[in-house]
């Protein structure tokens, strides 16, 4: 039961995060595009709100959390998906700059490094 429960997590966690990232690029291209604000800077609004939307998903519907600390989980959240964004640039450089793999297989396998590590560091550490 507890390994049936694990994989909807995963499967749960993976589907919001393709909701996150939807939002991240539909903020960051609206902010861009249409209302011209510096790339960087939408960017990081994108990204941010992708996080709130995606902490608040994934405590409700992933995990099903009833923790009172809110605040405490957002920041943790907020934390290790910034972790990710660091581990996911150092693969991405690492294989791309250093090992000379195709930058869409080297971001690929970044991706496929960062979900795992986030799943797995939320669902211990977050959500627990």
């Amino acid at each position: 039961m507890l390994v049936y429960l694990l994989v909807l997590q995963f499967f749960k966690f993976g589907l919001v995060g393709f909701i996150g990232l939807c939002i991240d690029f539909s903020i960051t291209y609206i902010l861009k595009e249409k209302l011209l604000w510096n790339k960087f800077i939408a960017n990081a609004v994108g990204f941010s709100v992708a996080v709130v939307s995606n902490y608040v998903l994934n405590r409700i519907w992933t995990f099903e959390s009833s923790d009172s600390r809110v605040i405490r989980q957002l920041l943790l959240f907020g934390g290790i998906s910034l972790l990710g964004l660091g581990i996911n640039t150092f693969i991405l450089h690492f294989l791309h700059q250093r090992k000379e793999i195709d930058f869409y297989i080297s971001k690929f396998i970044a991706v496929v490094v960062v979900f795992c590590w986030n799943f797995f560091i939320n669902a211990t550490i977050t959500f627990t």
